[in-house]
């Protein structure tokens, strides 16, 4: 060390030593010598979460800084929110496909496995043979019905002053489709939310996921869907090299072994729900970054050109819950209601998002590279439980925006600006300038969709709703009807 440097340190380490015994002013908390009150690094994190795309554990959205708080001035007034079920075992067609993949690993009669599979001389196959296909799962710490029963509790601190609990007589509806797993986390959702109130005040409605129910559904589809190139293209082209080069490292670990980029596929595809059913999976570790980037990619293709913006019927499907939406806003609380709670797929809400406007890349997605940075990445999308929420803001005036009524959208708990109008407090829209900007980009369903006069026209059940609370519980009512579909007495299956 240089003399120079030498002394800089003396006399920096005599400062500090100054500051850590001079006696803090009156009422303030002693603190420690060269402990910063903000953290500095921002360091590029790495999270499997990131790269799973839908099919593993809930992460909040890559946040762009804005607080999810209201900003000052301002009040929530009314809540619509669109959520998807929480974590959960596979469904049945690629748990059928981990035991291909599985058997052929367990079928080379090893007396040991070596390596990075080493793990295996003590794993067990998580899904009991013939059960809990399809279900939530209610185990570890990323068990889906703890997800939905959390996000309820944590929404009922936050919107709870939106329902008067003294209230005599009050009946708040809350819409699921009409899937099992998607009942579930709607009953847990509102058991978080309100409490020992659930069962007296919510009237749980079921929304049939069938074609029959036009756009008066929460799983609406076209009739018609033969526009769909990019999304028939992928099929196996999505297994990208990355998958060749970790079943050949695999292979040369264990004798025997002849896995092949399908395998790696699903083994990959089998840890995210490892992770959802037992909360850790040995199968995360095996595979590299570069790896788990390809094979989130994968998913985010999926998504973008089956379900969201890159399907040319996406925003065309998205626009059935968009424009109730934009009526129940403009209808403000006190005509049409303050919390409107409705739960779904996945796929369900690609397509919402699309019609929004928000998550979608300026560019299709590429199909022969994988971009960085990755600008519609699934897992900050739609992971397990994930949920867009939309805030109706009733504001004061501050020094830079007006009194008024504007509107946030909160994607998995990050405020996402809406493009071209942040005229509000904390990067808000105002509703009028939302409306317009909306409603002029929404195609029509009905037509576009090739439905006639003889189906529902447009989404009525937020206005229409039963009141019974029959269906807040498990009854003897719903009528497995095949796939995980419910049906109820009195509705067509």
């Amino acid at each position: 060390m240089s003399p120079l440097a030498a002394n800089l340190v003396a006399v920096l380490g005599a400062a500090s030593l100054a500051v850590a015994q001079t006696p803090n002013a009156p009422g303030t908390q002693n603190r420690y010598p060269f402990t910063k009150q903000y953290d500095q690094g921002f360091l590029d994190g790495y999270s499997v979460l990131k790269h799973i795309g839908g099919q593993g554990p809930y992460s909040n959205r890559v946040s762009y800084g804005i607080s999810r708080d209201p900003p000052d001035g301002c009040a929530v007034d009314q809540v619509i929110m669109l959520k998807r079920h929480g974590e959960r075992w596979p469904d049945p067609n690629p748990a059928a496909k981990f035991q291909v993949s599985l058997n052929k690993i367990y079928g080379t009669n090893q007396t040991a496995f070596t390596g990075a599979l080493e793990f295996l001389n003590r794993w067990k196959y998580f899904v009991p043979e013939g059960r809990y296909v399809r279900l939530e799962s209610y185990n570890g710490p990323y068990a889906g019905l703890l997800d939905g029963y959390i996000h309820g509790a944590e929404y009922g601190v936050r919107y709870g002053h939106l329902w008067d609990q003294t209230a005599a007589n009050l009946t708040i509806p809350m819409f699921s489709s009409g899937y099992e797993r998607i009942l579930t986390t709607a009953r847990k959702f509102g058991e978080g939310f309100f409490g020992w109130n659930y069962t007296d005040v919510v009237a749980m409605n079921v929304i049939p996921e069938e074609v029959y129910m036009g756009a008066n559904s929460l799983t609406p589809t076209c009739l018609h869907d033969k526009d769909t190139p990019m999304c028939d293209l992928l099929g196996k082209s999505n297994l990208h090299p990355q998958f060749k080069v970790a079943a050949a490292r695999l292979n040369g670990q264990n004798e025997k072994l002849a896995l092949n980029s399908s395998d790696i596929y699903n083994l990959m595809q089998m840890s995210a729900y490892e992770l959802n059913v037992r909360g850790y999976s040995d199968w995360v570790n095996v595979f590299t970054l570069d790896e788990w980037v390809a094979f989130g990619y994968t998913q985010d293709l999926s998504y973008y050109y089956c379900n969201g913006p890159g399907y040319v019927n996406g925003r065309t499907v998205g626009s059935v819950f968009a424009n109730a939406s934009l009526t129940l806003l403009n209808q403000g609380p006190e005509k049409s209601g303050k919390l409107f709670f409705n739960f779904c797929h996945d796929t369900n809400i690609t397509p919402v998002l699309a019609a929004f406007g928000i998550a979608s890349p300026p560019e299709p997605l590429p199909i022969d590279h994988i971009p960085f940075p990755n600008p519609y990445s699934s897992s900050d999308i739609v992971p397990m439980g994930g949920h867009l929420t939309m805030e109706r803001l009733t504001c004061n005036a501050t020094a830079i925006t007006k009194p008024g009524t504007y509107v946030r959208l909160i994607l998995n708990e990050a405020v996402v600006p809406y493009t071209g109008c942040q005229d509000g407090p904390g990067y808000s829209c105002s509703l009028a300038r939302f409306t317009e900007m909306v409603s002029h980009s929404l195609p029509d369903f009905i037509s576009t969709c090739g439905f006639d006069h003889t189906y529902p026209q447009y989404l009525d059940f937020w206005w229409n709703y039963n009141t019974t609370r029959d269906y807040n519980r498990e009854t003897q009512d719903p009528i497995p009807a095949g796939e995980g579909l419910l049906t109820y007495k009195g509705t067509a299956a």
